[in-house]
C-alpha cells in the first residue's frame, strides 16, 4: 500500500510564502516522479511542479520563477516552496507519486492553499 500525506497548506496574503510537504510511505519503486498538482472548482488538475528520483524537475507555467520543488529520496518526501503567492494560486494542492513502470499514479488527499488579502 502506498500512501501520501500532505502538509503545509494554509491561508496567506498575496506576496507571501508557503512550503508544502508530502511524505510517501509503502513499497515504492526506486524510479519515480513526485510532484504537486493543483485544482480549483470547474477546472482540471494541472501540474505545478514535479521532480524525478534522479533530480530532474518540471514546472508548470504558473510556477516558473516563483516555486521550487525538491525531494529527499531517503524519506520519500517532496517539498514545494511557494514564494510570491498570488490570489490565482488559490487551489487544492495534491501530492502525486507516479511510477510508470508499474503503471500507477498515487495521490494525496490534497491540502488547501488560499491566497487572499
Amino acid at each position: 500500500q502506498v500512501q501520501l500525506v500532505e502538509s503545509g497548506g494554509g491561508l496567506v496574503q498575496p506576496g507571501g510564502s508557503l512550503r508544502l510537504s508530502c511524505a510517501a510511505s509503502g513499497i515504492i519503486f526506486r524510479f519515480n516522479t513526485m510532484g504537486w498538482y493543483r485544482q480549483t472548482p470547474g477546472k482540471e488538475r494541472d501540474l505545478v511542479a514535479s521532480i524525478s528520483s534522479g533530480g530532474g524537475t518540471n514546472y508548470g507555467d504558473s510556477a516558473k520563477g516563483r516555486f521550487t520543488i525538491s525531494r529527499d529520496n531517503a524519506k520519500n518526501t517532496v517539498y514545494l516552496q511557494m514564494n510570491s503567492l498570488k490570489p490565482e494560486d488559490t487551489a487544492l494542492y495534491y501530492c502525486s507519486l507516479k511510477i510508470p513502470t508499474w503503471g500507477r499514479d498515487y495521490w494525496g488527499q490534497g491540502t488547501q492553499v488560499t491566497v487572499s488579502s
